[in-house]
């Protein structure tokens, strides 16, 4: 039998509309379409993209505050900017990447489920040096990019003073955090975790909270940030 997204959607997401399951299954078929050419991600099972991409990336939509101006770094097949994006409408959202050809699959996903929102290409450091990025921002968002210290510096450039940086981690983020505790001071940030447990895995989320503006040697050029963490 073959599997009914929009179906699963509708009986696993709470308040979810018939337009938005149905928007999650136009992703999943444009998803492993465009996988069969290019690699945008391992995960191919309709269920599993459910569950591990779908689900697992609006896990903390209700840390994002209404109306908010948001921008997914890194966002690769558009996790987690885009299922965000299709359970709050109400978002602004920028998706950055700094491979072109994902660029072109997000413009072509977002235009198919009518998502008003910007694709960009370019590295984070790069685009971090942007007037009209830096410091733009309410809130940034990541998964599966980095480290906490790397992410930092990518990240907490976007946003304005009081804006947040939405980190996706698994169990291991309290080390990680404490790795990562010089970056957060030079970057001017305060940290806390939440935890989502799910049935597909532990999630947790790291949000970095900006204190002041960010200096201008930040973010360093490409490249530093993991091999010379703060």
């Amino acid at each position: 039998m073959d599997f009914d997204m929009k179906a699963y959607c509708l009986g696993n997401i709470p308040g979810i509309t018939e337009r938005q399951a149905e928007q999650f299954s136009v992703y999943c078929d444009m998803l492993i379409d465009w996988n069969s050419r290019m690699n945008l991600t391992a995960i191919t099972e309709p269920e599993q993209v459910a569950q591990k991409h779908f689900m697992d990336s609006i896990l903390p939509a209700a840390l994002i505050p209404q109306g908010a101006s948001v921008i997914d770094v890194g966002t690769g097949a558009g996790f987690p900017g885009v299922p965000l994006a299709i359970m709050r409408p109400d978002i602004k959202l920028t998706l950055l990447d700094s491979l072109n050809k994902r660029i072109t699959f997000l413009t072509e996903l977002c235009t198919a489920l009518k998502l008003p929102a910007r694709c960009i290409h370019a590295r984070a450091e790069d685009a971090g040096r942007k007037a009209d990025l830096r410091e733009q921002f309410d809130i940034a968002t990541s998964r599966a990019v980095a480290n906490v210290s790397a992410l930092a510096e990518y990240t907490v450039p976007f946003l304005k003073v009081g804006g947040a940086s939405l980190m996706y981690k698994g169990p291991q983020a309290p080390d990680e955090l404490i790795a990562g505790k010089r970056a957060l001071e030079l970057l001017c940030c305060r940290a806390k975790i939440h935890s989502f447990p799910a049935p597909w895995g532990e999630r947790t989320v790291i949000v970095l909270t900006k204190q002041r503006p960010t200096a201008a040697a930040y973010p360093r050029k490409a490249g530093t940030a993991e091999k010379k963490p703060l």
